[in-house]
């Protein structure tokens, strides 16, 4: 490929991007990384980005950072040098760099706020000259082996964008609630309250989600006031994410991955990243005596006087109502926004090629080892969905080296082919 389209400027962007600007440097073939962004590079780890204030510490270790498992396997007999050339991406060498290594050390490491890690990633761009647009993706087609993306600028302009490959990031919107009411709020309307302080007065209020996402809410709202805060989610009890060596060692190194079934695959990734808490925030939580969890599946929402009343579905032990004065919902992004942007001929390529009706299962199922729906022309790439498939470090923070390595592979497969079979016809002339 000659251009790689990415939508979103975050880890999986820049990690892609600095790898390729590593094998530029070493002689190998890689391409143009571009990365679309709505505010600015690390927008979802900055306010205004919707889904943080900024102000709250990163779930993984900042030294799982873009080139993280530096175990490049990409050119042999060169990968020792492509690690080292990745270490000057490193998280270490981002502090060394800006004289805070020192401090990060004599503190014990701590985590990163998530403005500080934004900050890192701006670092990388500029090391790794990523090409940056700033502006919102409206359309994407694709037509005679390219993408073609239509974005909107910042001042309303519309920007076209066209590349071979194209790479979706990110989780999607955070502006959307399960209901519209005026007792609940997004993601995006909590964070942008509670970073100008104008959180409204609860005495009991209620989060929807057990993931990081909700953590994230359920952190900072046990600063504030209420006299209760229930958190709501299907799951018989809140889970604390896996830290151990071996849950660990399967989002880092994915080989044994392959040998699990589907259902095992399933079962790591819901006890482990999906539904789970950082062991951090449930530390905060255990302390805090107003917190408690609801079970169920949120299936109605109503005005209940100046409350809103919210019921809850447990299958067959039938459904319960509960009343609240201010429901966040954090149950996160949604997988498949991106279909939503596509047009008609784009959404037929990409439904051909997972074989049926697009469905996130489908899609899951489709993706290969270069973290692309496999036989779709143009390339798409969607490390977000390739958990299930190819290894449960890929979505998050875990493996970014890694997926560098996966996403750019072909090229440099394809490139040192093409300078074996030139060398061999000079040789033969």
């Amino acid at each position: 490929m000659d251009t790689l389209l990415v939508v979103g400027a975050g880890p999986k962007a820049l990690a892609v991007a600095a790898k390729a600007s590593v094998l530029k440097e070493l002689g190998y073939p890689a391409p143009r990384v571009v990365a679309i962004e709505q505010h600015a590079v690390g927008g979802n780890w900055l306010p205004g980005g919707g889904w943080t204030d900024g102000n709250h510490r990163l779930g993984t270790s900042p030294e799982k950072d873009i080139g993280f498992p530096y175990r490049s396997n990409l050119v042999q007999g060169h990968n020792r040098e492509i690690n080292e050339k990745m270490l000057t991406f490193s998280w270490t060498s981002f502090l060394v760099d800006h004289g805070g290594f020192t401090e990060w050390i004599d503190r014990g490491r701590p985590s990163p706020q998530h403005h500080m890690w934004a900050k890192y990633l701006q670092w990388v761009a500029k090391k790794a000259q990523l090409e940056l647009i700033v502006g919102s993706v409206r359309s994407m087609s694709c037509d005679t082996g390219e993408w073609s993306l239509t974005v909107e600028g910042p001042n309303g302009q519309t920007i076209q964008c066209e590349g071979d490959a194209l790479m979706i990031t990110g989780p999607g919107s955070s502006k959307s609630a399960l209901y519209k009411h005026p007792r609940m709020l997004s993601v995006a309307e909590f964070w942008d309250l509670a970073g100008r302080r104008q959180l409204p007065l609860s005495s009991r209020a209620a989060v929807i989600g057990g993931g990081e996402t909700a953590g994230s809410v359920l952190d900072e709202l046990a600063r504030h006031d209420a006299m209760s805060i229930s958190v709501v989610s299907p799951m018989a009890t809140l889970y604390t994410r896996g830290e151990s060596y071996f849950e660990n060692s399967l989002y880092s190194d994915p080989t044994k991955w392959i040998a699990l079934t589907n259902e095992e695959k399933r079962d790591v990734i819901r006890r482990t990243d999906r539904g789970v808490f950082s062991v951090r925030v449930q530390e905060t939580l255990l302390g805090d005596n107003r917190v408690s969890h609801l079970q169920g599946r949120v299936v109605r929402a109503k005005s209940d006087g100046d409350l809103l009343a919210l019921t809850l579905n447990n299958g067959t032990r039938g459904d319960r109502t509960h009343t609240f004065d201010l429901v966040v919902d954090a149950t996160g992004g949604q997988p498949l926004w991106f279909v939503d942007l596509m047009d008609q001929d784009a959404a037929d390529v990409l439904e051909l090629s997972v074989g049926s009706e697009i469905t996130q299962e489908r899609i899951e199922a489709s993706i290969g080892y270069d973290l692309a729906v496999e036989s779709m022309t143009p390339k798409l790439f969607l490390p977000n969905l390739a958990g299930v498939s190819q290894g449960p470090g890929f979505p998050n923070l875990s493996c970014l080296g890694m997926l560098s390595d996966r996403v750019l592979r072909s090229d440099v497969v394809e490139g040192s082919t093409r300078s074996r079979k030139a060398a061999r016809a000079l040789r033969d002339a």
